[in-house]
């Protein structure tokens, strides 16, 4: 593993029944697009319900139990597609939340969410990422899941699009680049 983590949790999470999201319901297509411009404002049909809710009180749980102190969320709110999970009074509240509803929280020693490129553009997020070494050909974004991204979707083409304004060529496959 590129990390080299020390304790590696895996827990599989079965969001079927959120059946309105297209990420989760067979029957909800994703929007496709041929411009990052086509994008529209408000909630898409990729939102999933309360899907960082149940993320961070699930890594939460393991943080409180492993004794960890803070949890990361690669969440973006200024590049992104109008989830509401995805902006900084949601993660203002759910901190909230962990001082409050746990353990650690009403002891004062609260887990804490540490979100780092919430505020910055995907651009941004790709020269960070450059700089830092990551393995952005290990990273995926696209809706549609299979060998290749789709390049279609309103998560592939604002990877696209970051790519582009960061002045690199990414290095994932794609079905179709415009």
């Amino acid at each position: 593993m590129h990390y080299r983590l020390k304790h590696h949790v895996v827990i599989d999470l079965d969001l079927s029944a959120f059946r309105k999201s297209a990420l989760t319901s067979k029957e909800v297509r994703v929007p496709k697009r041929e411009s990052a411009n086509e994008i529209k404002d408000g909630i898409p049909a990729t939102y999933v319900p309360a899907r960082n809710i149940i993320f961070l009180s699930i890594a939460a749980g393991v943080a409180e139990t492993e004794g960890a102190d803070e949890i990361f969320i690669g969440a973006n709110s200024i590049d992104y597609s109008g989830y509401p999970d995805c902006r900084p009074e949601f993660f203002e509240a759910f901190e909230e939340v962990l001082k409050n509803g746990t353990k650690a929280g009403v002891e004062g020693n609260a887990v804490m969410v540490a979100h780092p490129i919430l505020q910055m553009t995907k651009a941004e997020i790709v020269l960070l990422g450059k700089k830092l070494g990551a393995p952005l050909h290990l990273t995926w974004s696209c809706y549609e899941g299979g060998g290749k991204a789709c390049g279609r979707c309103d998560s592939c083409l604002l990877r696209l699009k970051g790519f582009e304004e960061a002045g690199f060529k990414d290095e994932i496959e794609y079905e179709v680049v415009r």
